[in-house]
């Protein structure tokens, strides 16, 4: 019988340790690939000429890659809905966990989850109908489509990431530091925030992450939104995120063009793989401490 259930914990070990190694794998395999297809037009392009010049004009008689103006609206869009979307996410975490009753949990969880099921074409759909037009109208501006929509939309979009996981690392936190806060005399509100949240920072940062990365690679419902012209970033003004420079030519290119939409790839994912090992440097320090 024992020899049995340690056949039985081996394979289930082996198994997951397949699995694991095959994830690995196809990580290490799409960064290669990305490595190798995206070099070359970087070294006849010119790395600084590519990465700081202000112009992209893949299709002119002249044609010009500079990417610049994509690197600067992916981060200004993205730190602009993490600015808005992690504290709204972040406390309606809080609150469901913490606060609400069990029936207003259930309900704002059950639309938390149909938020997190509408597909990314129906938000851009929405902000084409509903917020470039209010933008416009309400700022007064030529067009509404702009990295401002841009920002709403994907602030929107990360917040059931934020939420959901949040609520997990909450739901995790050990009664008895609550329990042990209260008896000390601190306020609930006190105790949520200076005992709960702490306990759970690890998978509050993971909410973060993911967040993130749902806001740098979204392409979709940001290209409906933002006008998805290379200019450079304005509130107010058309912009072009990374993901949307290469969805948006991808279909037609060739030659060096293609190449470059490659090299756009590239960096987005060093800038994705930077952003994650910055995040987890300083909470692996923040956990020695």
């Amino acid at each position: 019988m024992k020899n049995k259930k340690d056949l039985f914990e081996k394979s289930v070990h082996g198994i997951f340790l397949i699995l694991g190694l095959i994830t690995v794998g196809c990580v290490l395999l799409i960064t290669v690939y990305l490595v190798m297809a995206g070099i070359p037009a970087i070294k006849e392009i010119g790395l600084f000429k590519f990465l700081f010049g202000k112009t992209w004009e893949s299709t002119s008689s002249n044609p010009s890659y500079g990417i610049l103006p994509f690197i600067l609206t992916s981060i200004y869009g993205t730190a602009g809905a993490m600015i808005i979307g992690v504290p709204i996410g972040f406390l309606t975490a809080v609150y469901l966990a913490k606060i609400a009753s069990k029936r207003v949990r259930e309900t704002i969880e059950t639309a938390v989850s149909l938020l997190s099921g509408i597909p990314s074409v129906v938000y851009g759909l929405v902000g084409m109908m509903v917020l470039v037009p209010g933008i416009r109208v309400m700022f007064h501006v030529a067009d509404g489509a702009s990295l401002l929509a841009a920002i709403i939309v994907l602030a929107v979009m990360i917040l059931p990431s934020i939420i959901k996981v949040s609520m997990t690392a909450l739901d995790a936190v050990p009664k008895e530091y609550e329990d042990a806060s209260l008896a000390l005399g601190a306020a609930p509100v006190e105790t949520f925030f200076k005992v709960s949240v702490p306990a759970a920072k690890s998978g509050i940062a993971t909410a973060v992450v993911l967040g993130i990365g749902r806001a740098i690679g979204e392409a979709m419902a940001v290209m409906m939104v933002s006008g998805n012209v290379a200019n450079m970033p304005g509130l107010f003004q058309s912009v072009r995120f990374l993901t949307t420079a290469v969805a948006s030519e991808m279909s037609y290119s060739s030659g060096l063009q293609r190449e470059a939409l490659f090299s756009i790839a590239l960096v987005l994912f060093l800038f994705l793989m930077l952003i994650n090992a910055t995040l987890n440097f300083f909470l692996k320090g923040k956990r020695k401490e």
